[in-house]
């Protein structure tokens, strides 16, 4: 079935840009972060037996509307007519397309998350991120919290503390929003955020996070009206670590082959 074709039937609409949910203008950092995101949510191996098939064929056409975005040529040839060159090799029918998802992206689990946050929090990386949020916010501390990797109602006291410490400092411009936060404000924050953390911990139980990427998968597919954007950059760091860290490795072994006579 042609891919047009096949974009209507799975995602219902011809649209490349549709089907991923980006703009014309998109990025292919925008590409790759879309593709991922709507691809752990059609991933085959996070259905059941009876919906596989469907998931399978969704996955693929996605994979297919990735590749011929990120191929410039096959992109100018849609973009300037509208068309998808179904011979070229970007889109061969028989191409393995989840090891065309496994070579673009790490495998991340639960535990690789965990020790992000772990490692993140009290870091340099956070103060500085705390501070990038409290100025675009203008010191709201409900839009803080929203924004902040990692973020839960418990870090509130030592946030507080290092704006306050800064502000005094004179590191930060005081905000109204901020220093003049009411209590009723606060209380209302903190009953939001002990709600959400009950329903988190049964969002846990229902789908049964155990830790591997399927699960991980189901947990972005509950949490991605209330916080895509946390959970976006979350994946960004992570693959943004591994990079460094494999990059950092070749570099070595390069080194020691080089002194090496």
């Amino acid at each position: 079935m042609p891919l047009l074709d096949s974009c209507e039937r799975y995602f219902g609409t011809r649209d490349l840009y549709t089907v991923l949910s980006v703009g014309r203008d998109a990025s292919d950092a925008d590409l790759r972060r879309a593709y991922r995101q709507q691809a752990l949510l059609v991933h085959p191996d996070r259905v059941d037996a009876a919906q596989r098939p469907t998931a399978t064929a969704s996955f693929q056409v996605l994979s297919k509307v990735h590749s011929v975005l990120t191929d410039k040529e096959h992109r100018a040839l849609y973009d300037e007519q509208g068309i998808v060159d179904e011979e070229n090799d970007t889109i061969t029918q028989d191409k393995d397309w989840d090891q065309y998802f496994r070579l673009l992206f790490k495998k991340i689990t639960v535990a690789d998350i965990r020790a992000f946050e772990e490692a993140y929090r009290e870091s340099e990386e956070e103060r500085d991120d705390l501070k990038k949020a409290y100025l675009d916010s203008r010191g709201d501390m409900n839009q803080i919290l929203e924004t902040m990797l990692c973020a839960s109602i418990e870090d509130e006291p030592r946030f507080l503390n290092f704006l306050e410490t800064s502000i005094k400092a004179g590191d930060l411009p005081t905000y109204p929003a901020f220093s003049k936060e009411s209590k009723q404000k606060r209380e209302s924050r903190r009953r939001r955020y002990r709600e959400e953390a009950r329903e988190a911990e049964e969002t846990a139980k229902e789908i049964g996070l155990d830790g591997t990427e399927t699960s991980l998968a189901a947990l972005m597919k509950k949490q991605q009206e209330k916080h895509q954007g946390k959970m976006e950059s979350l994946l960004d760091n992570l693959e943004s670590k591994y990079s460094r860290k494999n990059k950092g490795s070749a570099g070595k072994a390069s080194g020691k082959r080089k002194g090496k006579k």
